[in-house]
């Protein structure tokens, strides 16, 4: 079953209007046809399943049938995302999305290859979110993860002082026993900040800056690249707080 989301307004009582590039989407490339049904989201928590009444030219209109069960987890995560090099930033947002990730934030780090300027950055954020929208339909999430513009790691460190917990994946930090243990501090309902270095690895300055402010975790005897980390990360939280 397809998933869209729109905006609550479009919402009614018994119905839901579906405007914008979807209505072409629907029409023209996955050419879906009365009857057929549809999840709805609205990207504030409400989660429906609906089915196609009518196909028009700059709108479809949807019966709601029922509410759906939500599929978002009970932690909100932000990421911060060390910027790596090529187009791996995509796959992280992707799979972070698939996993469950509440927000992304870009992160240039002292030994990041990539060094962005303000016209690439908001060009590549623009792609990012896109990238994360398509993430969030396809895992049925209920909503669409934000991904922000980059911060260099002093700003991201304090925009993370905001969260209830900050974790910080370490090469140098030894145990997963300690892992476990500050994962099984964790309750539902707070909100959890998880950052990842570059290829390179954190400068000693910025675990200097943090090292008082932040949980250190390691995340087994293995080095994980850039782009495994968050996701073995999110993996193992998810699995020590879900049900």
């Amino acid at each position: 079953m397809y998933q869209f989301f729109v905006e609550p307004e479009q919402i009614r009582e018994t119905e839901v209007i579906i405007a914008g590039s979807d209505v072409n989407h629907i029409k023209n490339v996955l050419r879906m046809r009365k009857g057929e049904k549809v999840r709805i989201s609205d990207n504030a928590g409400r989660d429906l399943y609906c089915e196609i009444g009518s196909i028009e030219d700059t709108r479809i209109m949807l019966t709601i049938i029922k509410e759906a069960e939500g599929t978002e987890p009970s932690l909100a995560i932000t990421l911060f995302q060390g910027l790596p090099k090529g187009d791996k930033m995509e796959l992280v947002i992707q799979k972070a999305v698939e996993l469950g990730v509440s927000e992304i934030i870009p992160v240039a780090m002292k030994n990041c290859v990539v060094k962005l300027d303000e016209k690439r950055a908001q060009a590549k954020q623009a792609r990012w979110q896109a990238i994360a929208e398509s993430a969030a339909k396809q895992s049925k999430r209920s909503i669409i993860p934000t991904v922000g513009m980059p911060l260099g790691f002093a700003q991201a460190a304090e925009y993370a002082k905001k969260l209830d917990w900050r974790i910080l994946p370490y090469e140098n930090q030894r145990g997963i026993a300690h892992t476990r243990e500050v994962f099984g501090r964790i309750q539902k309902g707070c909100s959890v900040g998880i950052f990842i270095g570059p290829e390179g690895g954190y400068d000693s300055t910025e675990i200097a800056l943090v090292k008082e402010d932040m949980e250190m975790v390691s995340l087994g005897n293995r080095i994980l690249r850039t782009e495994t980390a968050g996701l073995c990360a999110l993996s193992m939280l998810m699995y020590a707080v879900e049900d």
